[in-house]
């Protein structure tokens, strides 16, 4: 009598093969973050030997941070639009329209409290606006935001009629004085640094970063999967804003002052900041330290090149060779993964 056939055994997953990508994608993350910082250590080395004195003093080293500041929360906004696959051309306009709303003598009346939501508003309200043409509207992110640009700087002028609005109120003036430093660190730095940190928890600990991460690796693919990516763009792009409006604010208490001029070309340095970051302009991935080591590595060569008197466009070249650099980069890194 022959013994029934026993049934095959199933085939053991392979788990290796599946986590080998993710194992990869982290440690290029890694070593990207050492890069970034390497680069940015040269770059102290390179300001400390040039100029002793003046870049190693703590109050230039203080200024950096707070320079930094300002276009570091911008940058923070975008990292996340840029993941999701998206682009905004009118971070810059937001800034300088939601700087000089802000100031205007009606808004200072209210006081500290009055500016600070005033330019909170107007970022969001002009990251709702954004977010409505492309999620709901079906405009391309490049014409939406760039019709914002244009209309933002339009009625920035509109406002201050082309003249500085200076700040009258000493709550929000005292803020960038040195006795409010916290250990000697500035109040921007400080509310940089909350800004820098939630956003890596929110792209890397929440179901919205996921969100984001996956909207920009194939939308079509989250749709499918159960995702509303046109409410997930809606609400990237009011983050946006939200960033925007605080570094108005951030910008008030720098300057003491609203203009239409303000934020100018912030777009494009919160652009090149994500990309030197390792943020991929096609979507899908990016990291806000990167994007935040990316804004320290382009003001400390801003203030090294102040320091040693060299030409603003030599400074232009510079940025522009290290934009191409991370570019090229970048391709060869998605050509060898692939």
């Amino acid at each position: 009598m022959t013994q029934p056939a026993s049934p095959a055994r199933p085939a053991e997953p392979k788990s290796a093969p599946a986590q080998r990508p993710s194992a990869l994608r982290t440690l290029r993350v890694d070593v990207r973050t050492l890069s970034l910082l390497g680069v940015l250590a040269v770059l102290v080395v390179i300001g400390g030997i040039t100029q002793p004195d003046s870049f190693l003093d703590t109050d230039n080293l203080q200024l950096v941070l707070t320079q930094a500041s300002v276009i570091g929360v911008v940058t923070v906004g975008m990292t996340f639009v840029i993941i999701s696959g998206g682009i905004d051309l009118s971070v810059g306009a937001i800034v300088a329209l939601a700087s000089v709303w802000a100031t205007t003598v009606a808004t200072q009346e209210y006081g500290f409290a009055g500016i600070l939501f005033t330019a909170i508003l107007v970022g969001l309200a002009c990251g709702l606006v954004n977010g409505l043409l492309i999620a709901y509207g079906g405009v391309v992110p490049f014409i939406a935001t760039l019709a914002m640009l244009a209309s933002g700087r339009g009625l920035a002028l509109q406002i201050t009629d082309g003249n500085t609005q200076m700040v009258t109120v000493d709550s929000v003036l005292k803020l960038g004085e040195r006795d409010s430093y916290l250990l000697g660190i500035p109040p921007l730095v400080l509310v940089f640094a909350a800004v820098t940190v939630l956003g890596w928890l929110v792209l890397n600990r929440t179901t919205f970063g996921r969100r984001s991460v996956a909207v920009g690796g194939n939308a079509e693919a989250a749709r499918l999967a159960g995702i509303d990516v046109r409410r997930q763009r809606l609400y990237l792009y009011l983050l946006s804003g939200l960033c925007c409006g605080i570094a108005a604010f951030l910008l008030i208490v720098l300057s003491g002052s609203g203009q239409n001029t303000n934020g100018n070309l912030y777009e494009l340095d919160a652009i090149a900041a994500a990309i030197i970051g390792g943020t991929l302009l096609t979507g899908g991935r990016g990291t806000v330290v990167g994007s935040v080591l990316g804004v320290l590595i382009f003001i400390t060569i801003q203030n090294i090149f102040a320091l040693n008197n060299l030409e603003t466009a030599t400074q232009q070249i510079a940025k522009g060779a290290i934009i191409v650099a991370a570019v090229l980069v970048q391709r060869r890194t998605a050509n060898t993964t692939s």
